[in-house]
């Protein structure tokens, strides 16, 4: 694995205004946590994380944070971006540490490959049930993903995590028989079934409604007649 270096910067201001101030001088304020040890304020260059950004594979890339002006470097993740609702920017970044002789637990994305038979041919409608799963691995053997075959699927059938294609040094960690995709009935058929069950219970509704006698009302009528 070819390591993506960011070169960070020691950040001194602590300032509630940081974000903005750094901002305007093309920088983002940072954190860098994790692996026991303690919590480093930083700064990164917008521009080269960006690009990094759209030049790695999946959201759980490891990247190398060199300290600029040292000789210090540390693996790390991106854990958190707070992103700006109208302008669309990064305004922090929080990184954790990773040791890449250590395990850690991740959350994966599913990607299905193929199209069902049931969707193809048969009008059905494919239900995307699970789209991460939970999974355990050295840093470097994160995939980008975990591809899943439901090509053969027809309406009714579904593929569970045991299903997944998983390299040997990646552990799962969700049940097995869980759901990942499914194919449904055509959406016409089942809106025609549930208007059907509408019209049988209108019907139902409409018809009239039979009181019946109860044994008191029957002895009454019965003394009145012998009277």
């Amino acid at each position: 694995m070819s390591d993506q270096v960011i070169t960070v910067e020691k950040r001194e201001d602590l300032g509630s205004n940081i974000t903005r101030k750094l901002l305007r001088r093309d920088q983002i304020a940072a954190v860098v946590y994790g692996a026991g040890r303690d919590t480093v304020p930083i700064q990164v260059d917008r521009k080269s994380v960006l690009t990094l950004l759209k030049g790695v594979g999946g959201e759980n890339a490891v990247f190398l944070l060199r300290m600029a002006g040292t000789k210090k470097e540390r693996h790390a993740m991106i854990r958190d971006m707070q992103i700006d609702p109208v302008s669309r920017q990064i305004l922090h970044i929080d990184f954790q540490r990773v040791l890449m002789d250590q395990t850690i637990k991740v959350q994966v994305p599913v990607e299905l490959v193929g199209v069902p038979e049931g969707v193809k041919n048969d009008g059905g409608v494919l239900d995307f049930v699970t789209r991460e799963v939970e999974l355990e691995c050295l840093p470097g053997n994160i995939p980008p993903s975990l591809p899943v075959d439901v090509s053969h699927l027809q309406i009714g059938q579904h593929v569970e995590v045991h299903e997944l294609e998983v390299p040997d040094n990646v552990t799962i960690l969700e049940e097995q028989d869980r759901t990942l995709a499914a194919v449904g009935a055509p959406r016409k058929i089942v809106e025609e079934v549930e208007e059907d069950e509408e019209l049988l219970l209108e019907a139902d509704a409409d018809e009239p409604e039979v009181i019946g006698r109860g044994k008191d009302e029957e002895e009454g009528e019965e003394e009145s007649e012998e009277s």
